[in-house]
């Protein structure tokens, strides 16, 4: 390429090589330390798989003593969406995937390699992209949408590799005397590399989480400067991972056919490729079948979907460690009080096949512990917060009751292994709650009536009798003795071992009179220790639930 053609593509002054390379020195890392990324585009919002993919990245850097940080790719001008990168920023700190380095949800670099937005790194790319076209690895292409687009007819209707290579290639023979006569006629041009691979030769591909993986060489051309002066995400990738140090890529497997193009850049440029390893998208049951988690139709593909319905940020987090490692279940049952974290993560575990299952049944399984494990207090302040933002009117009952709910969220919790679990989520405890109030309070004796061997009138009759000797005093024992004489007095068995043995000499059970006390105060079959909430409900609530 002569360089009249490399003035007239290139005719501003860039950076040399040189100075671009003193500017991005090496890092100094010791033996085992990595330096991994997380690299979005700013689009809109934050898949939940790209959180599962961060998390692993960040965990592949800090388990190592390395840098994990935050690259924004936003080359493709037109599908940026304002205010993304502080989605995307807000979304990883919520979670607790903190990056080294990056950029910050005001837009601000922070770190050694800045700028980390590529559109900000444009002459950096262009100088790169003139060493190769100097060197003869690149040239201009003039094929305009409507040519590309009757070439790829062609290529359908012969049977043939869509893309643009060997013979397809129109303007890789071209002359420099060809070339010179179109950039002076003005017309528009993007530069494409030239590939040396041949498409009929086969590479070994050495994926850190799917192993050896046999891969036809890249015979494409591809575009590497588009007409705007960015560059395309391959050959950004390939700079922005030399000058910052990237030693491991962990990215989702929709990447991985690009891997012999993304080492054959490498070679191009004269650099050493990181090590690459693909993680399988997360999937989703869909009528029999599993399928991609889809942005376009599941509402949980965003992330904010998990904030509206107020899963605990640790839960989410420990539910995707699960995913990654299944023996951090095992982990977390003997280390119940670390920071999820602190698990040592084994990369040679990470599932490799066709992508973990996204299964409610399990984060809500995984959510009930987490809550379980925290304070009253602690559930108090994140309900509060989550509150605020998604439920005003509940967030003041909250603010007006403090006490109140402090001594609710309290019932049951921290006893062990018998700590409540029926908390799922934030946006479920308002219901869950709600009748520890009495203008949310609801009962239907007459449905209750019908599942146990009582008339609502021997129901009246009950909760009349336990009125009569109810004392707030009593203490657990005391209050159940009281319980088993009612149970008696009416036919039903006064302890479960006697029901079990001969449940024809009774109508029912002592459980069954319990939850004719337990309809009386909570309106439900099913709560928490029933004793405890009459103690926090406080006697006149009691009693006024246990008028007829």
């Amino acid at each position: 390429m002569t360089p009249e053609i490399i003035a007239k593509i290139f005719p501003n002054e860039l950076p040399s090589i040189e100075e671009i390379e003193k500017k991005y020195p090496p890092r100094a890392l010791q033996p085992g330390q990595k330096v991994t990324r997380v690299a979005p585009s700013p689009t809109g919002f934050m898949h939940v798989g790209s959180l599962y993919a961060a998390l692993v990245s960040e965990r592949a850097a800090h388990q190592s003593g390395g840098v994990f940080y935050l690259r924004v790719e936003d080359t493709d001008q037109k599908r940026k969406v304002e205010g993304a990168v502080e989605v995307i920023c807000k979304s990883l700190a919520r979670y607790g995937i903190v990056a080294d380095e990056g950029v910050n949800e005001n837009n601000q670099d922070y770190g050694p390699y800045a700028p980390y937005t590529q559109s900000e790194r444009k002459e950096i790319y262009q100088a790169y992209a003139k060493k190769l076209l100097t060197e003869g690895l690149a040239y201009p292409c003039f094929c305009g949408a409507e040519e590309l687009d009757l070439m790829r007819k062609i290529q359908e209707k012969q049977g043939q590799r869509p893309g643009y290579y060997g013979k397809y290639a129109h303007c890789r023979p071209l002359t420099d005397a060809q070339i010179l006569e179109n950039l002076n006629a003005g017309k528009p041009w993007i530069l494409r590399f030239k590939s040396m691979g041949d498409n009929n030769k086969r590479m070994l591909i050495k994926d850190l989480l799917k192993g050896d993986v046999n891969m036809p060489e890249n015979d494409l051309d591809i575009v590497i400067l588009k007409s705007d002066g960015l560059p395309t995400y391959h050959f950004a990738h390939a700079v922005d991972d030399h000058l910052m140090g990237t030693t491991h890529v962990l990215r989702g497997d929709e990447w991985l056919s690009s891997v012999p193009l993304h080492i054959q850049l490498f070679v191009a440029l004269g650099w050493k490729a990181p090590k690459y390893g693909h993680i399988a998208p997360l999937q989703k049951s869909d009528n029999g079948n599993k399928r991609k988690l889809s942005k376009r139709y599941d509402p949980e593909a965003n992330i904010t979907y998990f904030w509206e319905k107020g899963y605990p940020e640790t839960a989410l987090i420990e539910y995707l460690l699960n995913l990654i490692n299944a023996s951090f279940e095992d982990w977390r049952r003997t280390n119940p009080d670390k920071d999820a974290f602190d698990f040592p993560l084994n990369f040679n575990k990470v599932s490799n096949s066709a992508g973990a299952l996204f299964d409610f049944q399990k984060l809500n399984s995984i959510s009930k512990e987490v809550i379980a494990r925290m304070t009253a207090d602690e559930v108090y302040q994140a309900l509060s917060a989550w509150a605020k933002t998604y439920n005003p009117a509940f967030a003041d009952r909250l603010s007006a009751n403090r006490d109140y709910y402090l001594h609710i969220l309290n019932i049951e919790r921290n006893i062990g292994k018998k700590s409540r679990k029926d908390f799922i989520k934030w946006s479920d405890i308002e219901a869950d709650t709600a009748y520890f109030f009495d203008d949310t309070f609801t009962r239907d004796l007459e449905s209750f009536a019908k599942e146990i061997n009582l008339s609502v009138e021997e129901l009246k009759a009950v909760a009349a009798e336990f009125k009569a000797v109810y004392r707030a005093e009593d203490d657990k024992n005391t209050w159940f003795e009281k319980i088993k004489v009612i149970a008696e007095k009416h036919g039903f068995a006064s302890d479960m071992k006697s029901y079990r043995e001969t449940p024809e000499k009774f109508k029912g059970s002592i459980s069954d009179i319990s939850n004719v006390l337990r309809i009386f105060i909570t309106g439900r079959t099913q709560s928490p220790d029933l004793h405890a909430i009459m103690q926090v409900m406080g006697t006149n609530r009691v009693l006024s639930r246990l008028e007829a």
